[in-house]
């Protein structure tokens, strides 16, 4: 029973701890705004993207973005790249609504993405080469932190059976990208993203550390990871992947970097 009290407490307190760092470094003085899009007028205007199968519609409620309908089609991928790139420390903030009611696949956030050999650092200048956005093309060729959102595992039919993960582009050759991208811990059934509710993400990224913070109408949670036994992701582009028939409304997206 005491062992049970000690690790409740120690728990507790690396969670206030935790919540303070957050808190800390969402409020510092020290970021300044390089991206802004309300998400109300053309998207283009701000981003590009990957795949020909995807629908984009601005309204005043903001951008719905829906990958193609035609489920296990790769070809029905899509991902949204924002024209800018990004260095260093990165907070990014924006309004998520879940538009769709799947209880299969994912949506991803892509952080500083930048090409490796034997393509271009810079992403869009083999954006053609990305016209069928099979996520095996992404994982093998490009730098980058990935968070699984609003997740979902196939053949699963639970909509309260999401999972929240982080991974680290690219795998390696020879080793197993499920096994070995992947940055401890993950969370599953974590009561969030229920369609029709939108919620406020904020996700600063740091040398050390990782946090992701999501905020409705009842729910509040804030997910971390370490990353100070990762490479170092240094600079590039932020990206909105959804995979086969899921879809979702941005709003009020903001992209700020430390100077």
């Amino acid at each position: 029973m005491l062992l049970l009290f000690f690790f409740l407490t120690t728990c507790l307190q690396g969670q206030n701890t935790n919540q303070k760092d957050f808190d800390s470094l969402k409020t510092s003085s020290n970021w300044h705004l390089q991206f802004e899009d309300d998400c109300t007028k053309d998207w283009k205007s701000h981003w590009f993207l990957d795949g020909l199968r995807a629908v984009i519609k601005n309204t005043r409620e903001g951008m719905t973005f829906s990958a193609g309908p035609k489920e296990g089609s790769d070809a029905s991928h899509a991902v949204l790249w924002t024209k800018k790139s990004f260095k260093g420390d990165v907070k990014i903030e924006y309004q998520y609504t879940r538009t769709d009611t799947c209880t299969e696949w994912v949506t991803i956030l892509y952080i500083q993405a930048t090409g490796i050999p034997p393509y271009s650092q810079d992403i869009s200048t083999w954006n053609d080469a990305r016209t069928i956005p099979a996520m095996l093309t992404y994982f093998t060729n490009m730098k980058a932190l990935h968070i699984s959102y609003s997740a979902y595992d196939k053949d699963n039919t639970d909509i309260t059976n999401d999972y929240i993960r982080v991974r680290q582009y690219p795998v390696l050759p020879g080793q197993n990208f499920n096994t070995t991208t992947a940055i401890p811990e993950a969370s599953f059934k974590t009561g969030l993203f229920k369609p029709g509710e939108t919620y406020t993400i904020t996700v600063i990224k740091t040398a050390e550390k990782l946090y992701f913070k999501v905020e409705g109408k009842k729910d509040s949670k804030l997910f971390s990871w370490d990353l100070s036994k990762q490479l170092p992701i240094l600079e590039g582009r932020i990206g909105l992947r959804h995979m086969f028939t899921r879809s979702a409304r941005y709003k009020d997206f903001k992209i700020s970097v430390k100077e």
